[in-house]
């Protein structure tokens, strides 16, 4: 066998290493820009559990070159670690073929649940891209089967997708095998629910620290006021117990000598 025919031998070109995928490139760009995020109060949810009044913080950054765009967001909680895995999106803009991938691919996951986040984080990656490149194609991406084993995280994911203008395509009939279909970026939505998440900006914040601190102060002004109340009922309740007990004495002394003086006519 010739060198020719080793090279071109099928049994020996399937046994060559696959091209290895290009790594992307800014893999240790953490955010840089940061904003806190107002959760508002929720009624309690049977699946999630209670939702109060929360304050999370929210940060991006940016990196262009040539061939690549890059907008990376995460959510960071107050004294809460989260995995690797959740609270972050990357919306990767490849000028190449005009095209947008999100990531993770595995699905967005958030924490905590159920409060307009994910949406949020969506809506954000959108209007980045719609500003430059509202002509390029979002790719279309598989949906992890995970999502399908339970009817409320399904239904509650499809409804955030198609919100964003995003098409939910299934393949079987027990709503497993999702994906969205491919879509030009200015087609999508980028809206969230305000009510449910608000962007504070640092007056605002600082408004609100001076709002909470003055009625912070007007409570401990109402505090001191009913402890001095409750003290001169104290004093009050200690000098009519006095005098109770002191006419008490008097009324059996008393009646201690009438008897004596009946008894002793």
């Amino acid at each position: 066998m010739t060198d020719a025919q080793t090279q071109d031998s099928p049994e020996v070109a399937a046994e060559q290493p696959a091209v290895e995928e290009v790594a992307k490139p800014w893999a240790d760009v953490v955010p840089e820009q940061f904003h806190m995020l107002r959760l508002a109060p929720l009624p309690t949810d049977r699946s999630t559990g209670g939702r109060p009044l929360r304050f999370v913080q929210y940060g991006r950054a940016e990196r262009h070159s040539k061939d690549l765009s890059l907008l990376r967001l995460a959510v960071q909680l107050p004294g809460q670690r989260v995995r690797k895995e959740q609270n972050h999106l990357d919306v990767w803009v490849d000028h190449q073929t005009h095209h947008v991938q999100i990531e993770p691919t595995g699905g967005l996951q958030m924490e905590p649940l159920n409060r307009g986040l994910g949406r949020f984080l969506i809506a954000q990656g959108i209007l980045w891209a719609q500003k430059r490149w509202s002509h390029y194609r979002v790719e279309g991406m598989a949906l992890p089967s995970k999502d399908g084993l339970n009817e409320d995280t399904r239904l509650r994911r499809d409804h955030v997708l198609r919100s964003h203008g995003l098409i939910v395509e299934y393949a079987d009939a027990q709503h497993l095998k999702a994906r969205f279909a491919e879509v030009q970026v200015g087609e999508l939505t980028g809206t969230w629910n305000k009510e449910k998440v608000q962007v504070v900006e640092i007056l605002d914040a600082a408004s609100m620290l001076q709002q909470a601190e003055q009625n912070l102060q007007e409570l401990d002004v109402k505090l001191r006021e009913k402890e001095e109340r409750v003290s001169q009922y104290k004093r009050e309740d200690i000098g009519l117990r006095f005098t109770i007990t002191c006419l008490v004495a008097f009324a059996v002394f008393q009646a201690g000598l009438l008897i004596w003086i009946a008894t002793h006519r």
